[in-house]
C-alpha cells in the first residue's frame, strides 16, 4: 500500500469506526451479574466515584503516537491531540514527523476532516451520517469517548433524570453501567473501588444487516490536573471485509490554552462528501 493511501487509512480512520463498523461477538467482558436497579444505593455509589473522576479542567492537550492496523498493514504516526470542554476535538496527524498530513475536527455543530496530501475535505453535520443521527451520536458523545467519561446519547451531560435510565452489573472488583435505547446499547466496564472507566462499548442491533458495534479501550492512567487521565487508548473496529485497529498514545499532557480552536480550509482544497470518502476508503 503506498504511504498515501496508508495516510488516507489513518485520517479516516476515527469517523469510520463511527459509520461503518460490524462486529462478530459482544467486546464487553461476559459476567456473572449483580443487578442493581436504576436509582438503587449501589448503583448511585457506582455513579458518584464515575462522575467524580471526570475532569475539571477546560483544556487537554498532548503530543500523540497514532497507530492502525489494517490487515497485513500496521502503520504509526506522530501528531498532536488539542481539546476544549464542550467546544472542539482536533487531532494533527504528521508523515515523517514534520509534515501535516491529515487533520480531524469536531466541533459541536460538523465534522471536518481535512486530507493534507491531496488537498481535499469533508464537513458535514453529524445528523447528515446515518449511524450518527440514528444512535444519538453527537460531539458530546465523541467528547466523553476521548475524555473518558459516561454519556447520555443526545444530552450534553448526565444528570439525575438520565441516571434513572441506567443498570449497573457487578462481579467482584468489576461494574458494568449499561443503557438500552430501542435497538442501541450502551456500556461501560468500570472498576467498582476506582470508578474508573476501562472501556466504553456502543453496539447496534439489526436483524438483518448484522450488527455494529464500537469499542474504546483505555490503559495506562496518569495524573492529568487534579484527576487521572488515560494515557493509552485502543479502538476497534470490524467489518465483513476488513478489520482495523486504531492506537493513540498520548505523551506530554497539558492544559494548554494557547491554540485555534477552529481550522479554516484553503480555497485550493476540494469539498467531497461522505460517499466519495467511503468509495475512496473501500477501494484502497
Amino acid at each position: 500500500m503506498r504511504i498515501s493511501n496508508i495516510l488516507k487509512v489513518a485520517v479516516l480512520a476515527i469517523p469510520l469506526c463511527l459509520t461503518s463498523c460490524h462486529t462478530k461477538k459482544q467486546a464487553v467482558k461476559d459476567v456473572t451479574p449483580t443487578i442493581s436497579e436504576p436509582g438503587s444505593e449501589h448503583s448511585s455509589e457506582v455513579y458518584n466515584k464515575v462522575m467524580g473522576n471526570a475532569q475539571t479542567t477546560q483544556f487537554i492537550t498532548s503530543k500523540l503516537k497514532f497507530t492502525v492496523e489494517y490487515g497485513s498493514q500496521q502503520m504509526a504516526l506522530t501528531g498532536n491531540l488539542k481539546m476544549k470542554r464542550d467546544d472542539v476535538i482536533q487531532m494533527q496527524l504528521m508523515a515523517f514527523g514534520f509534515v501535516e498530513a491529515g487533520r480531524m475536527e469536531f466541533t459541536k455543530d460538523y465534522v471536518l476532516i481535512i486530507d493534507r496530501i491531496n488537498k481535499q475535505y469533508l464537513k458535514v453535520p453529524y445528523n447528515y451520517v446515518d449511524f450518527l443521527r440514528n444512535s444519538g451520536i453527537n460531539f458530546y458523545t465523541l467528547q466523553a469517548l476521548f475524555w473518558n467519561e459516561l454519556f447520555k446519547p443526545g444530552q450534553q451531560s448526565v444528570d439525575q433524570n438520565a441516571l434513572s435510565k441506567f443498570t449497573t452489573n457487578t462481579d467482584g472488583d468489576d461494574a458494568v453501567i449499561s443503557l438500552e435505547e430501542g435497538k442501541m446499547n450502551y456500556s461501560w466496564l468500570t472498576n467498582k473501588q476506582s470508578g474508573r472507566i476501562h472501556m466504553t462499548n456502543i453496539s447496534y442491533r439489526d436483524t438483518f444487516k448484522g450488527n455494529t458495534q464500537l469499542n474504546w479501550e483505555y490503559d495506562e492512567f496518569t495524573k492529568m490536573a487534579q484527576k487521572m487521565f488515560p494515557s493509552v487508548m485502543k479502538i476497534t473496529m470490524t467489518t465483513p471485509e476488513r478489520d482495523i485497529k486504531l492506537g493513540i498514545r498520548l505523551n506530554y499532557l497539558s492544559n494548554d490554552s494557547d491554540w485555534e480552536t477552529r481550522t479554516k480550509v484553503s480555497d485550493k482544497y476540494r469539498e467531497v462528501d461522505v460517499e466519495q470518502i467511503l468509495k475512496r476508503f473501500m477501494a484502497l
